[in-house]
């Protein structure tokens, strides 16, 4: 369900959070559903708990899950995050596409790498 690239340059937390965002996102954890509890997916990830707890605070501080006390982390219910999320991606997008045509990448040549083609020249 949840695993780390330890070749990626982002943090494990940030790791942890995008792939239950995605999860989440992608409906494979349903509304209400629990998710594994800190000491538990520390051990099966081989890291430390204050990372999961760390990942799981922001997942609740950006509303993906909600906390029962005593009861464990389960995912919330909210229909906006997918929205919220999409705008995340296109603020990036904006923000590489800018710095692509800064270093001199033409439009045609960002839309043709999209596409997964090359730019006429």
């Amino acid at each position: 369900m949840i695993f780390i690239d330890y070749r990626d340059t982002r943090p494990i937390y940030e790791q942890v959070t995008e792939r239950f965002k995605l999860l989440i996102l992608r409906g494979v954890l349903g509304p209400d559903e629990k998710i594994p509890s800190v000491r538990n997916l520390a051990v099966d990830l081989s890291i430390n708990p204050n990372t999961i707890q760390r990942a799981y605070s922001e997942l609740e501080r950006q509303g993906y899950i909600y906390t029962v006390k005593g009861k464990g982390n389960f995912v919330a219910g909210d229909q906006e995050l997918f929205l919220r999320y999409k705008e995340e991606i296109f603020a990036g997008l904006k923000s590489l596409c800018k710095t692509a045509r800064e270093a001199g990448i033409t439009q045609e040549e960002i839309i043709a790498s999209i596409r997964g083609g090359e730019a006429d020249d």
